[in-house]
């Protein structure tokens, strides 16, 4: 489950999540969009998933996550086909919206929720592979550049359509609901005998289990969706708007701009290995805290950039953080509120950490309509994210409520 999740993510990843800002720029010369029209289409994503978060975490606590993963797929297809045959901006809003819904309903949502249901002991470890595909992918983006540069977007996008179906229905079946669903055991650990309330196999505290309205009131839910929501206005600002700063404000070309892109890969898989490493050893909430500093100064080093070092300093730093923190802020909260109602609370995170979807890019594009650049965007993008560090030191496990009865 955890290789076949690690497929998926990098599909998904090389297709879209990190090349589409190849598209942003190769449509933005082309036809002229302006850069807050086409950073719409990428908030318009993150609206998706504010609306279907919770949603489809109901829907994934209940039926499963394998189904959902199919359509997803299915959806995510469609929206690549449909993109190589638009001419207006209204019909590539439609096509970004399909690929947002087909990307939350196959991608790293269920995925994540799945995994969970799966482990405990190791669980920062094996949402590191999740992390560990979304990492691979980056190093396609150059690939998916050098089709649009020989092939045209338009057929481009066409191909993603075919390899998704091919590549992605296939790996869906693997995955599976609950292993007690399946026969198997939480880790694959023996079934446990009888033990005395509060204690586990291994004498260690049994999970806590929160419900979806009891995590709701405490602050650590709050704490750590908004500097979620941090990392997200960087990470989002980069992925559309990065490849063309690069290309306007550096002076590189797409098929420079996306081996930058490449590199940041190779932070991302530095990451994900240190987070394999690091697993669940050392306490979550530093490990994101550190990280978001390096978000903010990874951008801040892009932002001002004058030599192709400084860009590549840019890339591992803000590659290593982002895949050494992707996986620890989804186990962190299985750590804190439990895996019963883990996918409705995620749903409900994904409403708040869609702000930084949203924002990130619209920040970035906005600001660089008006002054001609994207220093500024990306100078307050860079400063907010060096406040979610804060955040993440503030997010304490919370205690479960008592219910007292009469």
């Amino acid at each position: 489950m955890a290789g076949a999740a690690c497929g998926i993510q990098l599909m998904l990843a090389a297709l879209l999540n990190q090349s589409f800002g190849a598209y942003v720029a190769v449509l933005s010369e082309e036809r002229g969009w302006s850069k807050t029209a086409l950073s719409g289409a990428a908030a318009l994503q993150s609206v998706e998933s504010a609306i279907m978060g919770p949603v489809l975490g109901y829907f994934l606590d209940r039926f499963g996550p394998q189904g959902m993963i199919r359509l997803g797929i299915c959806i995510f297809a469609l929206g690549f086909i449909g993109l190589s045959q638009i001419d207006s901006l209204g019909g590539f809003y439609i096509c970004a919206v399909l690929l947002a819904i087909g990307a939350s309903l196959g991608g790293y949502f269920p995925l994540t929720v799945a995994l969970i249901q799966w482990f405990e002991r190791y669980r920062a470890r094996a949402l590191s592979l999740v992390s560990l595909g979304l990492a691979l992918g980056g190093l396609l983006v150059p690939l998916v550049a050098w089709s649009m540069h020989h092939f045209g977007w338009r057929n481009t996008a066409m191909g993603s359509g075919v390899i998704a179906l091919m590549v992605g229905l296939p790996l869906a079946s693997v995955i599976r609901r609950r292993p007690q669903d399946h026969g198997e055991t939480v880790d694959g650990l023996p079934p446990a005998p009888a033990l005395s309330a509060g204690e586990a196999l291994d004498g260690r505290p049994t999970q806590t289990e929160f419900t979806a309205s009891q995590a709701l009131r405490t602050q650590a839910f709050w704490l750590l969706a908004m500097g979620h929501a941090m990392a997200l206005l960087v990470v989002t600002a980069v992925n559309v708007h990065g490849i063309t700063h690069m290309k306007e404000g550096l002076g590189y070309s797409v098929p420079q701009a996306a081996l930058a892109i490449m590199l940041m890969t190779v932070g991302q898989l530095a990451g994900v290995g240190l987070g394999l490493l690091l697993g669940d050893k050392y306490d979550k909430r530093y490990v994101a805290a550190l990280c978001m500093l390096g978000h903010a100064v990874g951008l801040l080093l892009l932002t001002y950039a004058t030599s192709p070092l400084e860009v590549a300093a840019f890339a591992l730093l803000h590659g290593v953080a982002w895949g050494l923190c992707g996986p620890f802020m989804q186990a962190i909260r299985a750590d804190y509120f439990g895996r019963n109602a883990i996918g409705i609370i995620l749903g409900l995170s994904a409403v708040v950490t869609a702000l930084g979807q949203i924002g990130g890019p619209m920040v970035a594009g906005i600001l660089a309509d008006l002054t001609g650049n994207y220093r500024s965007g990306f100078t307050v993008l860079a400063l907010a994210a060096a406040c979610g560090s804060v955040l993440f030191l503030l997010a304490r496990p919370p205690v479960l409520p008592v219910t007292v009865t009469r």
